[in-house]
């Protein structure tokens, strides 16, 4: 069954890609929680004609969207935390942390949009974090957890 997304669906595609899915998905799970529409020839000469349309602010929104990657790879991140023994912290450094000091920085990225390399930081040392700005732009980021003065 080819299917046309109205939103992103995740491990399936993004909003307007067209999926083939088994029938009972499409029919019983993607089609009545508003995820996809038919793929009909004429719903797809309408997702053409939208697409056509959408390309130019798209290519403006890569094109800010790689203006900030570029900055942000010029940041030395440093993240302080209270350590215990050894180079053990308290608690952990997660995405959350990065936004905040992202945030102070002056680039206001949504938490969701980062993801800590392994999850959640332990100890004291180099780590990187993928940020995903676009669909089609992610940037690497590297951080510092350092210990707290």
């Amino acid at each position: 069954m080819e299917l046309i997304l109205k939103k992103d669906v995740a491990n399936l595609g993004f909003k307007d890609d067209v999926v083939s899915v088994k029938n009972g998905y499409g029919r019983n799970y993607l089609i009545p929680h508003g995820y996809a529409v038919l793929a009909t020839t004429s719903a797809k000469k309408v997702l053409a004609e939208t697409l056509k349309q959408r390309a130019y602010k798209e290519a403006n929104i890569v094109e800010q969207a790689n203006k900030t990657a570029d900055i942000l790879k010029t940041l030395e991140l440093k993240i302080s935390a209270k350590t215990g023994e050894g180079d053990k912290l308290f608690g952990s450094v997660s995405n959350a942390n990065l936004a905040e000091v992202l945030t102070e920085a002056g680039h206001e990225i949504d938490k969701k949009f980062i993801t800590v390399g392994g999850g959640l930081v332990k100890r004291l040392g180099k780590y990187t974090a993928k940020v995903r700005l676009h669909r089609d732009v992610i940037v690497e980021l590297p951080f510092e957890v350092i210990a707290e003065a």
